[in-house]
């Protein structure tokens, strides 16, 4: 199943590069939370729907692009969740730090988690406990594990277009540290890979927006928990919203 969910994740991102500088991926609107959508966004949403369906016809679909209620889906234990373009203002931007997001939920957690980034020609992915890194032009391929920082100062990754409020008053309680700012999903993988250590997030994120990035960090040795020190719960039976708590990532 990894195998035809990656080979979906590469298709739908050869499609946004085709659109990279077309007059469709300018084509905005904005919604009710002010976050920008292009009519790329959806027509990669239909893309991943599609190649779902094919894959596992009864699987439900939860997507960014879609209007949902919990009415309509609390039940479903088991469902696809994705992101079809996460970091759209990256993408208007111009600076590759977007990535198409498939991740697997079932019973309330992440068990499979694609996040491709085709700027970059970059795959990472995580099933069964294992998580890897791709980059399928240069033939290569490897097993990822998070990189511990006990005797190194710690890259912290922090969103480029999204500002936390909460984040200074949070680093005044670590005495050193590096900064990284980058967009969308690629600070999970950054965790994962080993290049960073701690991920704090105080602002609003959606379920698509985290699903896959905690199955392949959770995969590669790191975690992922709420301000609470509660994992992060995607059954639905349980939910109010598709809203996620602030969390914090770090790399063990």
């Amino acid at each position: 199943m990894l195998e035809k969910v990656k080979s979906l994740a590469r298709y739908a991102g050869s499609i946004i590069m085709n659109l990279y500088n077309s007059q469709e991926s300018m084509n905005i609107y904005y919604k009710s939370d002010n976050t920008p959508v292009t009519h790329v966004d959806y027509k990669i949403n239909d893309i991943i729907k599609e190649g779902l369906l094919k894959i596992n016809p009864t699987m439900p679909i939860i997507s960014e692009e879609e209007s949902y209620t919990l009415n309509n889906c609390y039940a479903w234990k088991d469902y696809w969740l994705i992101d079809p373009l996460d970091g759209t203002k990256e993408f208007l931007n111009k600076n590759g730090e977007f990535t198409v997001n498939i991740s697997l939920i079932k019973n309330g957690c992440p068990i499979l988690g694609v996040i491709y980034a085709p700027c970059f020609d970059i795959l990472y992915s995580a099933f069964e406990k294992s998580a890897w890194k791709e980059v399928k032009s240069r033939s290569f391929k490897e097993k990822i594990h998070t990189f511990s920082s006990n005797h190194h100062i710690p890259v912290l990754v922090t969103s480029r277009s999204h500002p936390d409020q909460e984040l200074p008053n949070y680093l005044k309680n670590i005495k050193q540290y590096h900064i990284k700012k980058i967009g969308s999903s690629l600070k999970f993988c950054l965790i994962a890979e080993g290049s960073a250590q701690i991920y704090p997030r105080f602002g609003n994120t959606y379920i698509w927006d985290t699903a896959a990035g905690q199955a392949i960090v959770t995969a590669s040795g790191g975690k992922m928990t709420t301000w609470k020190g509660e994992s992060l719960n995607y059954s639905l039976s349980s939910r109010s919203n598709f809203l996620n708590p602030g969390f914090i990532v770090v790399s063990s």
